[in-house]
């Protein structure tokens, strides 16, 4: 097994890994900590494979992940800092109440 088969698969077991959190865990912090596990697999796939073809395509990509990753935070500690305000909890079975 080569170096880039190796990091391909250790990019898929941190991808399930963050999977298997986001499935299991019911604290809303949780769920994003392993949202961002799931998609820094992403962006190890990615570099991955722009090393193995000598290409800036995969550098561009992480570059374009980790700014939607960012702003993808940034709404989710909005929400989330609203959520703890209306129901004092991060259980995400305590916010059933959401309307959409």
């Amino acid at each position: 097994m080569d170096k880039y088969q190796f990091l391909i698969t250790m990019a898929g077991v941190i991808f399930s890994l963050g999977l298997l959190g986001v499935a299991v865990r019911r604290n809303l912090l949780v769920v994003m900590m392993c949202l961002e596990i799931m998609l820094n697999a992403v962006v190890l796939s990615f570099v991955t494979s722009a090393s193995r073809s000598n290409t800036v395509a995969g550098a561009s990509m992480t570059f374009f992940i980790y700014v939607a990753a960012s702003c993808e935070i940034a709404l989710a500690m909005a929400i989330v800092v609203l959520l703890v305000k209306r129901h004092g909890t991060l259980d995400l079975d305590a916010h059933q109440d959401l309307k959409g």
